[in-house]
C-alpha cells in the first residue's frame, strides 16, 4: 500500500530519515491507501535503503546555466542516502516515478558501467576537455559508493584521460581515493569541494541525517589538503534564521583545517523540496519555522524560491545583501580565496585502448 498524499509517515517507519513523507511527484497520480477488505492490522515496514542499476546510453549532462562555473557534470547515482532535507536535487527523482520525498533517499539508482559510457564519450573525435563536475546533483561517496565502486571507477578512467575534475562532497569515502586525486592534484586537474551546513551536531543529524558530523568533515578537509588536494569549503546551504549566524565560525573552522578556497549558497527550495521542508520544519523547530519562512519569502518577492538565474543562489533584497557581505569580509579575514585555481585542460590526451591498440572511432 501506498502512502497517503502529504500524511507523515511515523517516525519509527522513517528512522534515521529526512523527509517527513513520501508525497507523489508531480508527475505521478495521487497515492492512496485502499483496505483490502480483510480488516486485519497491517504492520508498515521501516523505508529501508534499496538499490536498482542503471545503464546509460551518455553519462555527460550538459547545460547552459550562467550562474554556475561549468558546462557539463556526471552523477553516478540518482538519489541520495545522505537525507538532506533541504536537497534542491530531490525533485529530479519525480522524474523516475518516484517521491521526492522518502523515496528519495532510500530507493537510490546506482549506475554501475558509468566509467565504460564515459570513457567511450570522452573517446569521441568531437570531444573538447572542459572541467567536469561531480556530485553537484547527489553525492557520489554517499554510502552505497562502498559498495559499488562507481565514483572510484569514473576517477580512474579520468585520472587516464587527464582530464579535470572538481568534485563536491560530505561524504568521507572521498579520503579512500586520495591516491588517484592527489596523483591528478599534482598535475592541476583536481580540487574538491566539502559541504559544511553547521557545527551543531544536534541541527547537522536531524537535517542531514546520515551525512558525517560536522568535525568529521572538517577532519576530510584536513586529509585532503595534507595530500596536496585544493579543496573548497561549500557553506551551502546557509539556512535563514537556522544556521546563518554561524556564517563566521564556519569560515573560520575551514580555513584551520587547510580549505583554500570558499563558496556560499543560500537555501533553495525548488518544486517539491518547498512542502519536505516546511513539513521538516514544522517537527524539527517549529518555533524557527516562520522566520525562516519569512526570510525566504523575503528574499524571492513572497514566493519560497524563484528560479531565475543569477538569483537562484543568493536571494535578493536586504537580508541577502546582508549574508553576503558578511561572508565576504569573513573569507577575506581568514584568507580564503573566491576563486579556486583553474584547472587544466591542455594535458588531456586519448590513451591506448585496454586491449593496447588504438582506438579507431
Amino acid at each position: 500500500m501506498s502512502d497517503l498524499k502529504q500524511s507523515k509517515i511515523d517516525v519509527a517507519r522513517r528512522k534515521a530519515r529526512g523527509a517527513q513523507s513520501n508525497a507523489p511527484g508531480r508527475y505521478e497520480l495521487e497515492r492512496e491507501d485502499v483496505q483490502d477488505g480483510w480488516e486485519i492490522p497491517e504492520e508498515r515496514g521501516a523505508f529501508v535503503t534499496e538499490v536498482s542499476e542503471e545503464r546509460p546510453r551518455s553519462v555527460i549532462t550538459r547545460n547552459t546555466s550562467t550562474d554556475i562555473p561549468f558546462d557539463r557534470s556526471l552523477n553516478p547515482y540518482r538519489g541520495c542516502e545522505h537525507g538532506c532535507t533541504y536537497c534542491f536535487a530531490r525533485p529530479t527523482h519525480a522524474y523516475l516515478g518516484l517521491s521526492p520525498g522518502l523515496d528519495f533517499e532510500s530507493k537510490l539508482v546506482a549506475r554501475p558501467k558509468a566509467a565504460e559510457v564515459l570513457e567511450k564519450e570522452l573517446r569521441r573525435k568531437a570531444y573538447q576537455p572542459s572541467l567536469l563536475a561531480i556530485g553537484t546533483n547527489t553525492d557520489p561517496y554517499q554510502p552505497i559508493e562502498r559498495r559499488y565502486r562507481v565514483m572510484r571507477s569514473v576517477l580512474e578512467v579520468l585520472q587516464r584521460f587527464n582530464h579535470p575534475v572538481a568534485i563536491t562532497t560530505k561524504g568521507t569515502l572521498v579520503e579512500r581515493d586520495i591516491d588517484i586525486l592527489s596523483d591528478m592534484a599534482a598535475k592541476g586537474l583536481a580540487q574538491v569541494g566539502v559541504s559544511l551546513t553547521t557545527m551543531d551536531v544536534g541541527l547537522s543529524r536531524a537535517m542531514e541525517p546520515r551525512c558525517p558530523l560536522p568535525k568529521r568533515r572538517l577532519e576530510i578537509i584536513r586529509k585532503l589538503t595534507e595530500a596536496g588536494i585544493p579543496v573548497r569549503a561549500m557553506l551551502a546551504p546557509v539556512v535563514p534564521g537556522l544556521t546563518d549566524h554561524e556564517v563566521e565560525a564556519l569560515i573560520e573552522a575551514a580555513a584551520d583545517a587547510g580549505a583554500t578556497g570558499m563558496a556560499w549558497i543560500m537555501l533553495r527550495l525548488p518544486m517539491e523540496v518547498a512542502p519536505l521542508f516546511e513539513e521538516w520544519l514544522e517537527a524539527a523547530n517549529p518555533g524557527r519555522a516562520a522566520k525562516v519562512l519569512a526570510r525566504m519569502r523575503e528574499m524571492h518577492g513572497g514566493e519560497l524560491y524563484h528560479a531565475e538565474f543569477n538569483k537562484r543562489m543568493r536571494g535578493e533584497g536586504i537580508y541577502a545583501e546582508m549574508i553576503a557581505k558578511r561572508v565576504e569580509k569573513a573569507r577575506v579575514r581568514f584568507g580564503l580565496n573566491e576563486e579556486m585555481p583553474k584547472l587544466r585542460c591542455d594535458l588531456f590526451e586519448v590513451p591506448l585502448a585496454r586491449d593496447g591498440q588504438l582506438a579507431l572511432f
